[in-house]
């Protein structure tokens, strides 16, 4: 009975290093342990972005509020703080000193804010009683009815259209109503009626 059949004869491993520039074959495992799992950073909240949007909404909100506000304010007050009320009572008074000949009144306003300035007022004076007494032989007497237009230039000067009703100085008695233009200052407390000018008369 025959032996046991040897096994094939098997060549040695190849152990011929690879040409250079070549590749080996793939290790299957890595050698060593792994390296630890790269921590990539998380994005940022764009939280400078987001408060920008806020502020900016924020902004447009005010300036539409003070917009919607100034659109809603009355009509009768003007840039200054000229009002209605406060150039009537300023065109009265100066009207009424005119009726009763009170030249220091008259001077002080015509003089626009300088009065006080003045050492020498005699001519003032005297030009403010030619003022009153003009103003006198045309009227006894005059009552601002309506403000009808303030067109301001600064915040301290504004020129006013107004209507008045006139009466007469003599037998006709009143003279019905009649449009004036007054050139007004604001100084201190106070406004001043530079000049005064009916649209159907003479200056005074």
């Amino acid at each position: 009975m025959a032996g046991p059949i040897p096994p094939p004869h098997q060549p040695p491993p190849y152990s011929e290093p690879y040409p250079e520039g070549s590749y080996g074959p793939y290790p299957g495992v890595y050698p060593g342990a792994l390296p630890p799992p790269v921590g990539y950073p998380k994005p940022r909240r764009r939280l400078g972005l987001w408060l920008g949007l806020v502020a900016f909404v924020l902004v447009g909100a005010i300036v539409a509020g003070v917009l919607i506000t100034r659109t809603e304010q009355p009509s009768t007050t003007a840039a200054g703080g000229f009002t209605d009320a406060s150039a009537k009572a300023a065109i009265t008074n100066y009207l009424t000193a005119l009726s009763k000949g009170d030249t220091e009144a008259i001077a002080r306003n015509n003089l626009c804010g300088m009065y006080d300035g003045v050492k020498d007022r005699k001519s003032d004076l005297a030009l403010a009683k030619l003022a009153s007494d003009a103003f006198r032989r045309q009227f006894s007497g005059a009552e601002v009815t309506t403000i009808d237009s303030i067109v301001p230039w600064s915040n301290y000067q504004a020129q006013v259209l107004f209507t008045m009703k006139g009466s007469s100085s003599g037998a006709r008695g009143s003279r019905g109503e009649e449009q004036g233009v007054a050139q007004l200052l604001r100084q201190g407390n106070q406004l001043l009626v530079c000049s005064y000018l009916l649209r159907t008369a003479a200056q005074y």
